[in-house]
């Protein structure tokens, strides 16, 4: 039987098993960079290298299909840097291509879906539960599947928020202030009387269900986690993907004797296909709340 090391971490891993390669992790934007901040959280030993794909954002009117190509080309260029697991850090993605994805590559494929579908069950008591995301994520029915196959006995009811990727953006955009103190600079923003309005026009119908958790499917919406609860009420559990993806992330690689050495200098690389490598600079020091540093253009027409 493996000798197993603790570390600091609270996690343990068979002794003498590193691998510091680093994660991959793919979003068609920003939105992504939620899950990329929850694994820094949560394995800040771990290198990353980061794609957003922001000339074809968003990937959430795009047919399932199209995207599931998107899904290959990015996994297989991701693979070519020598990450050792891809996270699709999109929801829609995840629904359109992890399944191809995991049969495809050689290496561990990680979404978003399933993670926030097992909290959710974990997590509810009255066992109905929402379900908010875009309009591609809702329309495969991925959710309400992985919750239903983990308890039948659930009710899900989903519902479309395609406006609050906008305001998620729109109110980073208008969030000005030191980084670090985004978080309450944000909250500020995003409670905003417009905002609030568009809010309750998606919520108050999962009220009226008297769901006690409610799954943010879309990585941007961690963001607006004052909005919405604010409006569903305290007594709604909100369930982040991105923080559950983590979990899963750090689970695998310890698992696999994967993890980085302890004390391991973390490096952080980050791409995109959109033409504004400043932009994408600012924007995701947001999201991430730390300095990216160097972010480099890839061509779409080179994946």
């Amino acid at each position: 039987m493996p000798a197993f090391t603790a570390f600091g971490d609270g996690y343990c891993r068979p002794g003498g098993e590193f691998d510091n390669a680093p994660i991959g992790i793919f979003d068609s934007g920003y939105g992504g960079l939620t899950v990329a901040r929850e694994i820094v959280k949560a394995l800040p030993d771990e290198s990353i290298v980061y794609f957003g794909d922001t000339a074809r954002c968003p990937y959430g009117p795009r047919s399932l299909d199209e995207v599931d190509g998107f899904v290959q080309q990015i996994g297989a260029w991701l693979i070519e840097r020598g990450v050792k697991i891809v996270v699709i850090a999109c929801n829609t993605a995840t629904a359109a291509g992890l399944t191809h994805a995991q049969q495809a590559f050689q290496v561990p494929v990680v979404g978003v879906v399933e993670p926030g579908a097992r909290a959710a069950v974990h997590a509810t008591t009255n066992r109905h539960v929402g379900v908010i995301a875009t309009k591609g994520t809702i329309e495969s029915g991925a959710y309400a599947g992985a919750i239903r196959n983990l308890d039948a006995g659930i009710t899900v009811f989903s519902v479309p928020t395609p406006r609050f990727v906008e305001i998620a953006e729109q109110g980073i955009r208008m969030t000005e202030g030191p980084i670090e103190d985004f978080t309450s600079l944000a909250s500020n923003v995003y409670i905003r009387p417009a905002f609030q309005e568009i809010a309750k026009e998606y919520l108050e119908p999962l009220r009226r269900c008297e769901i006690d958790t409610l799954v943010l499917g879309c990585t941007h919406f961690p963001l607006l986690k004052a909005l919405i609860g604010g409006v569903v009420g305290r007594d709604v559990l909100l369930i982040s993907s991105a923080k559950e993806a983590a979990k899963d992330v750090a689970e695998i690689l310890t698992r696999r004797g994967k993890r980085a050495e302890f004390g391991h200098e973390a490096a952080y690389e980050f791409f995109t296909t959109g033409d504004d490598v400043g932009e994408f600079e600012r924007f995701g020091a947001r999201v991430l709340r730390m300095p990216l540093g160097s972010v480099s253009h890839v061509d779409v027409g080179s994946l």
